[in-house]
Protein backbone atom coordinates (compact mmCIF):
# COMPACT_ATOMS: atom_id res chain seq x y z
CA UNK A 1 0.00 0.00 0.00
CA UNK A 2 1.53 3.11 -0.59
CA UNK A 3 1.90 6.25 1.17
CA UNK A 4 -0.79 8.42 -0.81
CA UNK A 5 -3.45 5.74 -0.37
CA UNK A 6 -2.86 6.30 3.56
CA UNK A 7 -3.15 9.86 3.43
CA UNK A 8 -6.03 10.44 0.86
CA UNK A 9 -9.34 11.26 2.34
CA UNK A 10 -12.31 9.55 1.29
CA UNK A 11 -14.84 11.71 -0.96
CA UNK A 12 -17.19 13.52 1.09
CA UNK A 13 -21.14 12.40 1.79
CA UNK A 14 -23.63 14.27 0.09
CA UNK A 15 -25.91 13.79 2.12
CA UNK A 16 -23.97 15.74 5.11
CA UNK A 17 -23.39 18.71 3.09
CA UNK A 18 -26.74 19.70 2.39
CA UNK A 19 -28.60 19.18 6.35
CA UNK A 20 -26.57 22.77 7.38
CA UNK A 21 -28.59 24.08 4.59
CA UNK A 22 -31.77 22.64 4.82
CA UNK A 23 -31.42 22.85 9.08
CA UNK A 24 -30.61 27.02 7.61
CA UNK A 25 -33.79 27.18 5.49
CA UNK A 26 -36.16 25.30 8.53
CA UNK A 27 -34.52 27.55 10.74
CA UNK A 28 -35.18 30.62 8.38
CA UNK A 29 -39.06 29.58 8.03
CA UNK A 30 -39.59 29.29 11.49
CA UNK A 31 -38.00 32.42 12.16
CA UNK A 32 -39.86 34.54 9.47
CA UNK A 33 -43.49 32.38 10.76
CA UNK A 34 -42.75 33.73 14.15
CA UNK A 35 -42.03 37.54 12.78
CA UNK A 36 -45.28 37.66 10.96
CA UNK A 37 -47.18 36.20 14.13
CA UNK A 38 -46.04 38.75 16.15
CA UNK A 39 -46.59 41.24 14.02
CA UNK A 40 -49.64 40.76 13.25
CA UNK A 41 -50.99 38.35 16.51
CA UNK A 42 -53.47 41.56 16.91
CA UNK A 43 -55.13 41.43 14.19
CA UNK A 44 -55.52 37.94 15.15
CA UNK A 45 -56.33 38.71 18.84
CA UNK A 46 -59.42 40.75 17.39
CA UNK A 47 -60.95 38.13 14.99
CA UNK A 48 -60.67 35.88 18.06
CA UNK A 49 -62.82 38.36 19.74
CA UNK A 50 -65.24 39.10 17.42
CA UNK A 51 -65.59 34.90 17.14
CA UNK A 52 -65.96 34.52 20.89
CA UNK A 53 -68.82 36.78 21.00
CA UNK A 54 -70.39 36.16 18.10
CA UNK A 55 -70.84 32.78 19.47
CA UNK A 56 -71.88 33.87 22.82
CA UNK A 57 -73.72 36.28 21.55
CA UNK A 58 -75.07 35.00 18.11
CA UNK A 59 -78.75 36.59 17.61
CA UNK A 60 -77.01 40.14 18.85
CA UNK A 61 -73.18 40.94 17.80
CA UNK A 62 -73.31 39.63 14.16
CA UNK A 63 -75.11 42.20 12.78
CA UNK A 64 -74.02 44.50 10.53
CA UNK A 65 -75.18 47.52 11.76
CA UNK A 66 -72.91 46.55 15.24
CA UNK A 67 -70.09 46.80 13.09
CA UNK A 68 -70.96 49.93 11.36
CA UNK A 69 -72.22 51.51 14.57
CA UNK A 70 -68.28 50.52 15.72
CA UNK A 71 -66.56 51.95 13.03
CA UNK A 72 -68.46 55.02 12.54
CA UNK A 73 -68.09 56.19 16.60
CA UNK A 74 -64.49 55.49 16.82
CA UNK A 75 -63.52 57.67 14.43
CA UNK A 76 -63.13 60.53 17.06
CA UNK A 77 -60.85 58.27 19.06
CA UNK A 78 -58.63 57.25 16.35
CA UNK A 79 -57.80 60.65 15.30
CA UNK A 80 -56.77 61.10 18.91
CA UNK A 81 -54.77 58.18 19.20
CA UNK A 82 -53.12 59.27 15.63
CA UNK A 83 -52.31 62.66 17.67
CA UNK A 84 -51.21 60.44 20.43
CA UNK A 85 -48.63 58.21 18.11
CA UNK A 86 -47.20 61.35 16.37
CA UNK A 87 -46.28 63.05 19.50
CA UNK A 88 -45.02 59.51 21.40
CA UNK A 89 -43.00 58.71 18.61
CA UNK A 90 -40.74 61.06 19.56
CA UNK A 91 -41.00 60.48 22.95
CA UNK A 92 -42.66 62.73 24.13
CA UNK A 93 -46.15 62.64 26.40
CA UNK A 94 -48.96 65.22 25.83
CA UNK A 95 -51.07 65.01 28.65
CA UNK A 96 -53.24 67.96 27.12
CA UNK A 97 -54.46 66.36 23.76
CA UNK A 98 -57.97 65.26 25.32
CA UNK A 99 -57.81 68.99 26.45
CA UNK A 100 -57.17 70.40 23.27
CA UNK A 101 -60.27 67.89 21.78
CA UNK A 102 -62.74 69.44 24.20
CA UNK A 103 -61.78 72.91 23.21
CA UNK A 104 -61.91 72.77 19.86
CA UNK A 105 -65.07 71.19 19.75
CA UNK A 106 -66.54 73.88 22.07
CA UNK A 107 -64.59 76.60 19.67
CA UNK A 108 -66.89 75.49 16.99
CA UNK A 109 -69.97 75.52 18.91
CA UNK A 110 -69.67 78.63 20.49
CA UNK A 111 -68.80 80.56 16.97
CA UNK A 112 -71.30 78.86 15.01
CA UNK A 113 -73.83 77.82 17.02
CA UNK A 114 -74.02 81.01 19.62
CA UNK A 115 -72.37 83.79 17.65
CA UNK A 116 -73.93 82.32 14.07
CA UNK A 117 -70.10 82.15 12.54
CA UNK A 118 -70.20 80.61 8.95
CA UNK A 119 -69.35 76.98 10.36
CA UNK A 120 -66.15 76.86 7.74
CA UNK A 121 -64.70 79.49 9.98
CA UNK A 122 -65.39 77.89 12.99
CA UNK A 123 -63.27 75.34 12.27
CA UNK A 124 -60.56 76.99 11.19
CA UNK A 125 -60.65 79.19 14.05
CA UNK A 126 -60.17 75.72 16.09
CA UNK A 127 -57.48 73.83 14.00
CA UNK A 128 -55.36 77.59 15.00
CA UNK A 129 -56.27 77.28 18.42
CA UNK A 130 -54.59 73.38 18.62
CA UNK A 131 -52.04 74.84 16.53
CA UNK A 132 -51.49 77.45 18.93
CA UNK A 133 -51.42 74.91 21.90
CA UNK A 134 -48.95 72.75 20.25
CA UNK A 135 -46.58 75.63 19.86
CA UNK A 136 -46.87 76.60 23.81
CA UNK A 137 -46.25 73.41 24.80
CA UNK A 138 -43.65 73.50 22.08
CA UNK A 139 -41.80 76.26 24.25
CA UNK A 140 -42.24 75.02 27.25
CA UNK A 141 -40.77 71.38 26.73
CA UNK A 142 -38.14 72.01 23.30
CA UNK A 143 -37.08 75.64 24.09
CA UNK A 144 -37.44 75.62 28.27
CA UNK A 145 -36.62 72.56 28.84
CA UNK A 146 -39.67 71.60 31.24
CA UNK A 147 -40.50 67.55 31.04
CA UNK A 148 -43.46 66.98 28.73
CA UNK A 149 -45.67 65.15 31.41
CA UNK A 150 -45.43 68.34 33.37
CA UNK A 151 -46.05 70.46 30.83
CA UNK A 152 -48.72 69.07 28.91
CA UNK A 153 -50.16 68.25 32.83
CA UNK A 154 -49.96 71.47 33.52
CA UNK A 155 -51.64 73.01 29.82
CA UNK A 156 -54.32 70.25 29.95
CA UNK A 157 -55.52 71.71 33.09
CA UNK A 158 -55.60 75.47 31.69
CA UNK A 159 -57.07 74.26 28.72
CA UNK A 160 -59.73 72.75 30.70
CA UNK A 161 -60.27 76.33 32.39
CA UNK A 162 -60.79 77.78 29.48
CA UNK A 163 -63.38 75.81 28.03
CA UNK A 164 -65.08 75.97 31.06
CA UNK A 165 -64.80 79.59 31.15
CA UNK A 166 -65.75 80.10 27.36
CA UNK A 167 -68.71 78.05 27.83
CA UNK A 168 -70.04 78.76 30.64
CA UNK A 169 -69.63 75.30 32.46
CA UNK A 170 -72.59 74.37 29.92
CA UNK A 171 -72.76 72.38 27.05
CA UNK A 172 -73.51 74.44 24.00
CA UNK A 173 -75.68 72.16 20.88
CA UNK A 174 -77.18 73.41 17.57
CA UNK A 175 -74.10 73.50 15.76
CA UNK A 176 -74.84 73.65 11.93
CA UNK A 177 -76.39 70.38 9.94
CA UNK A 178 -73.72 71.12 7.49
CA UNK A 179 -71.17 69.84 9.53
CA UNK A 180 -73.37 66.99 10.80
CA UNK A 181 -73.72 65.93 7.45
CA UNK A 182 -69.68 66.18 6.81
CA UNK A 183 -69.19 63.30 9.43
CA UNK A 184 -71.73 61.24 10.67
CA UNK A 185 -74.14 60.46 7.82
CA UNK A 186 -74.12 57.31 6.93
CA UNK A 187 -72.50 56.51 3.25
CA UNK A 188 -71.73 53.09 1.46
CA UNK A 189 -72.83 50.18 3.56
CA UNK A 190 -73.72 52.63 6.57
CA UNK A 191 -70.20 53.75 7.24
CA UNK A 192 -69.93 58.02 7.63
CA UNK A 193 -67.68 59.84 6.09
CA UNK A 194 -66.32 60.71 9.62
CA UNK A 195 -64.50 56.97 9.82
CA UNK A 196 -63.33 57.64 6.19
CA UNK A 197 -61.39 60.91 7.51
CA UNK A 198 -60.10 58.45 10.21
CA UNK A 199 -58.55 56.05 8.13
CA UNK A 200 -57.21 58.68 5.51
CA UNK A 201 -55.59 60.25 8.38
CA UNK A 202 -54.23 56.82 9.78
CA UNK A 203 -52.95 56.20 6.58
CA UNK A 204 -51.17 59.92 5.63
CA UNK A 205 -49.57 59.42 9.62
CA UNK A 206 -48.24 55.89 8.23
CA UNK A 207 -46.94 57.33 5.18
CA UNK A 208 -45.35 60.23 6.91
CA UNK A 209 -43.53 58.26 9.57
CA UNK A 210 -42.03 55.51 6.79
CA UNK A 211 -41.52 57.43 3.76
CA UNK A 212 -40.43 60.67 4.83
CA UNK A 213 -37.13 62.25 5.46
CA UNK A 214 -39.03 63.64 8.54
CA UNK A 215 -40.65 61.23 10.13
CA UNK A 216 -37.84 58.86 9.58
CA UNK A 217 -35.76 61.42 11.43
CA UNK A 218 -37.96 61.51 14.34
CA UNK A 219 -38.40 57.60 14.60
CA UNK A 220 -34.55 57.93 15.44
CA UNK A 221 -34.82 61.02 17.66
CA UNK A 222 -37.57 58.36 19.75
CA UNK A 223 -34.41 56.00 19.49
CA UNK A 224 -32.02 58.18 21.43
CA UNK A 225 -31.92 61.58 20.97
CA UNK A 226 -28.46 62.30 21.91
CA UNK A 227 -27.31 59.51 19.33
CA UNK A 228 -29.79 61.57 16.85
CA UNK A 229 -28.07 65.22 18.20
CA UNK A 230 -24.50 63.47 17.44
CA UNK A 231 -25.42 62.16 14.20
CA UNK A 232 -26.22 65.80 13.17
CA UNK A 233 -30.21 65.41 12.98
CA UNK A 234 -31.84 68.59 14.50
CA UNK A 235 -33.25 67.33 17.40
CA UNK A 236 -34.89 70.53 19.05
CA UNK A 237 -37.04 71.24 15.47
CA UNK A 238 -38.01 67.72 15.27
CA UNK A 239 -39.57 67.45 18.86
CA UNK A 240 -41.29 70.91 18.27
CA UNK A 241 -42.66 69.71 15.31
CA UNK A 242 -44.00 66.86 16.52
CA UNK A 243 -45.61 68.70 19.54
CA UNK A 244 -47.27 70.48 17.02
CA UNK A 245 -48.75 68.57 14.54
CA UNK A 246 -50.24 66.42 17.59
CA UNK A 247 -51.86 69.25 18.98
CA UNK A 248 -53.25 69.76 15.64
CA UNK A 249 -54.39 66.49 15.07
CA UNK A 250 -56.05 66.30 18.71
CA UNK A 251 -57.59 69.19 17.44
CA UNK A 252 -58.98 67.72 14.51
CA UNK A 253 -60.55 64.87 16.92
CA UNK A 254 -62.14 67.67 18.54
CA UNK A 255 -64.24 69.47 15.05
CA UNK A 256 -64.98 65.44 14.39
CA UNK A 257 -66.73 65.10 17.78
CA UNK A 258 -68.62 68.34 17.34
CA UNK A 259 -70.19 66.86 14.28
CA UNK A 260 -70.61 63.98 15.27
CA UNK A 261 -72.70 65.13 18.46
CA UNK A 262 -73.93 68.58 16.87
CA UNK A 263 -72.97 69.95 20.38
CA UNK A 264 -69.90 70.37 22.57
CA UNK A 265 -69.46 69.33 26.41
CA UNK A 266 -66.29 71.32 28.61
CA UNK A 267 -65.41 68.19 29.62
CA UNK A 268 -66.23 65.75 26.51
CA UNK A 269 -62.38 64.85 26.26
CA UNK A 270 -62.09 63.42 29.53
CA UNK A 271 -63.51 59.97 28.33
CA UNK A 272 -61.35 59.77 25.44
CA UNK A 273 -57.58 59.99 27.34
CA UNK A 274 -57.34 56.50 28.79
CA UNK A 275 -58.44 55.02 25.69
CA UNK A 276 -56.60 56.67 23.39
CA UNK A 277 -52.96 56.08 25.51
CA UNK A 278 -53.94 52.33 25.53
CA UNK A 279 -54.77 51.85 21.78
CA UNK A 280 -51.25 53.55 21.21
CA UNK A 281 -49.08 51.67 23.46
CA UNK A 282 -50.99 48.39 22.27
CA UNK A 283 -50.65 49.23 18.98
CA UNK A 284 -46.57 49.48 19.46
CA UNK A 285 -46.85 45.61 19.78
CA UNK A 286 -48.61 45.25 16.43
CA UNK A 287 -47.75 45.54 12.17
CA UNK A 288 -44.68 47.00 13.15
CA UNK A 289 -43.73 46.01 16.64
CA UNK A 290 -41.16 48.10 18.67
CA UNK A 291 -42.58 51.28 17.37
CA UNK A 292 -45.40 52.93 18.04
CA UNK A 293 -47.29 53.30 14.04
CA UNK A 294 -50.63 54.23 13.01
CA UNK A 295 -51.81 50.72 11.81
CA UNK A 296 -51.44 48.91 15.04
CA UNK A 297 -53.46 51.45 16.93
CA UNK A 298 -55.78 51.99 14.85
CA UNK A 299 -56.47 47.63 14.94
CA UNK A 300 -55.89 48.73 18.94
CA UNK A 301 -58.39 50.80 19.10
CA UNK A 302 -61.25 48.76 17.09
CA UNK A 303 -59.72 45.25 19.39
CA UNK A 304 -60.44 47.48 22.45
CA UNK A 305 -64.04 48.62 21.76
CA UNK A 306 -65.07 45.18 20.27
CA UNK A 307 -64.21 44.42 23.46
CA UNK A 308 -66.31 46.62 25.20
CA UNK A 309 -69.56 46.34 22.86
CA UNK A 310 -69.65 42.61 23.52
CA UNK A 311 -69.29 42.88 27.09
CA UNK A 312 -72.39 45.98 27.13
CA UNK A 313 -74.51 43.07 25.09
CA UNK A 314 -73.94 40.23 27.26
CA UNK A 315 -75.11 42.98 30.16
CA UNK A 316 -71.76 44.03 32.02
CA UNK A 317 -72.46 46.90 34.05
CA UNK A 318 -71.01 49.93 32.79
CA UNK A 319 -67.78 50.23 35.24
CA UNK A 320 -66.37 47.52 33.69
CA UNK A 321 -65.70 49.80 30.55
CA UNK A 322 -63.03 51.58 32.96
CA UNK A 323 -61.44 48.00 34.14
CA UNK A 324 -61.41 46.91 30.87
CA UNK A 325 -59.30 50.16 29.19
CA UNK A 326 -57.07 50.78 32.63
CA UNK A 327 -56.19 46.86 32.35
CA UNK A 328 -55.69 46.98 28.82
CA UNK A 329 -53.45 50.32 29.49
CA UNK A 330 -50.72 48.69 32.30
CA UNK A 331 -50.65 45.02 29.64
CA UNK A 332 -50.23 47.52 26.52
CA UNK A 333 -47.43 49.45 28.47
CA UNK A 334 -46.00 46.65 29.52
CA UNK A 335 -45.67 44.58 26.11
CA UNK A 336 -44.94 47.81 24.54
CA UNK A 337 -41.99 47.72 26.70
CA UNK A 338 -40.74 43.75 26.71
CA UNK A 339 -41.39 44.45 22.49
CA UNK A 340 -38.54 47.19 22.71
CA UNK A 341 -36.35 45.47 24.71
CA UNK A 342 -36.56 42.33 22.25
CA UNK A 343 -36.11 44.61 19.45
CA UNK A 344 -33.39 46.07 20.38
CA UNK A 345 -31.75 42.85 21.50
CA UNK A 346 -32.55 41.06 18.31
CA UNK A 347 -29.28 43.23 16.05
CA UNK A 348 -27.20 42.65 19.04
CA UNK A 349 -27.82 38.72 19.04
CA UNK A 350 -27.35 38.62 15.12
CA UNK A 351 -23.65 40.16 15.41
CA UNK A 352 -22.79 37.69 18.32
CA UNK A 353 -23.75 35.10 16.14
CA UNK A 354 -21.83 36.28 13.17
Amino acid sequence: MSVSDLTSKPPPDPTLSTRPNEAAAKSAREGALGRFCHRYALIFAWAATIVLFGFLEPGSFLQLQNFTSMFNSQAVLVVLTCSLVLTLTSSEYDLSAASVLSLSAMVVAVLNAQHQVPVGWAILVALAAGLLVGTVNSVLIVVIGIESIIATLGMGSLISGITLWISGSNMISGISNTLVTLVIVPRLFGISLGFVYAVAIAAALWYFLTYTPFGRQLLFVGRGRRVARLSGLPVGRLRFGAMVGGSFLAAVAGVLYAGTSASADPNSGDSFMLPAFAAAFLGSTSIVPGRFNAWGSFAAVYFLVTGIYGLSLMGIQVFVQNLFYGGALIIAVGLSILVRRSETREPDIAKEGN
